[in-house]
C-alpha cells in the first residue's frame, strides 16, 4: 500500500532512546520516505538516531530541547523549519513517569513534573508546529498517551491524569483544526520493554503485566510505530480525534 509519505517531513521528540518508540517511529517513518527531526533532551542519544535515519538514505537532524521549556520548543521548531522548511507530520513522543509513592506521601513538585512533561510538552509543540501547517493546510500530529488511564490501577497516579488530559487535548484539538486540513490522533500504547518502565528487570515486568495482556506478550516500539505511520500517512486522512490503544487486547473489556 502506497502510503503517501515520500518526502514528507516529520519532527519526533524524544526520540534519542536507543530502546524507546520515538527511535523506532524515526526509522519506520524514514523507511517509508519521510525525512527526520529527532528532538531529545539527551543531543548524543538523538545523534544516534539520527545516524540510522541517514544510513537508511534520508535525510535527518538531531535538535536538543526540553519540551516542558516552552522557549525550547519554539527554538527547536525554528531549527527544524530553517533545516527542511517544513513540518508535515509532529509525532509528541516526548513523556515519562516520577516515582510518587502514596497519595498522602506524593509532593507537588513530582506532579508537576508529569503534568509538564507527558500534556504541556504535546501542546507547547502542537503550538509551535500549527501555524506552518494551518498556513499550508496540511499536517498530521499524532500524541502518544497511553492505555494505563483506561485500566483500573490502584492509587493515584498523576501520570496516568495527564495522560488522560492527552486523550481530551486530542479531541479538542482535533475538532479545532480538522477544516484547516490538519488531522489530530492519539495512539495508547500497552506495557513494553523500553527505558520507560524502571519498576524492575525486563524479566520482573514479563511476569508482572504478561498475565493481564491477552495476546500474551508485551507491545513492542514496532507495534506503536506501525500505528503512528499510518496515523501520519494520507490513507488514514477518514481517522480524527481518535485514540487508538496497541495493547495486545488489554483494554477490550
Amino acid at each position: 500500500m502506497e502510503l503517501g509519505l515520500k518526502g514528507k517531513v516529520a519532527l519526533v521528540t524524544g526520540a534519542g532512546s536507543q530502546i524507546g518508540f520515538g527511535k523506532t517511529i524515526s526509522l519506520t517513518l524514514a523507511k517509508e520516505g519521510c525525512d527526520i527531526a529527532v528532538n531529545d533532551i539527551n543531543l548524543e542519544d538523538a545523534k544516534k538516531t539520527v545516524a540510522e535515519v541517514k544510513a537508511l538514505g534520508r535525510k535527518a537532524i538531531a535538535i536538543k530541547g526540553d519540551v516542558t521549556k516552552k522557549a525550547e520548543v519554539q527554538e527547536m521548531v525554528k531549527k527544524a523549519l530553517a533545516e527542511f522548511g517544513r513540518i508535515d507530520i509532529l509525532v509528541n513522543n516526548a513523556g515519562g513517569i516520577h516515582p510518587q509513592g502514596p497519595f498522602l506521601d506524593q509532593k507537588e513538585e513530582v506532579w508537576d513534573k508529569d503534568f509538564n512533561l507527558n500534556i504541556k510538552g504535546a501542546m507547547f509543540c502542537s503550538q509551535a508546529v500549527l501555524p506552518g501547517m494551518i498556513e499550508r493546510k496540511y499536517g498530521k500530529i499524532i500524541n502518544i498517551s497511553s492505555s494505563v488511564p483506561k485500566m483500573a490501577f490502584p492509587g493515584v497516579s498523576t501520570y496516568a491524569m495527564s495522560k488522560s488530559a492527552i486523550y481530551v487535548f486530542t479531541r479538542g484539538l482535533a475538532k479545532s483544526v480538522i477544516k484547516q486540513g490538519i488531522t489530530v490522533n492519539s495512539v495508547a500504547p500497552g506495557w513494553a520493554i523500553t527505558n520507560f518502565d524502571k519498576s524492575g528487570p525486563p524479566d520482573e515486568l514479563i511476569k508482572k503485566f504478561t498475565p493481564n495482556t491477552p495476546i500474551g506478550r508485551g507491545t513492542t516500539t514496532q507495534d506503536i510505530a506501525n500505528a503512528v505511520t499510518f496515523l501520519a500517512s494520507d490513507v488514514s486522512g477518514d481517522i480524527v480525534g481518535q485514540v487508538i490503544c496497541v495493547d495486545g487486547g488489554a483494554t477490550m473489556q
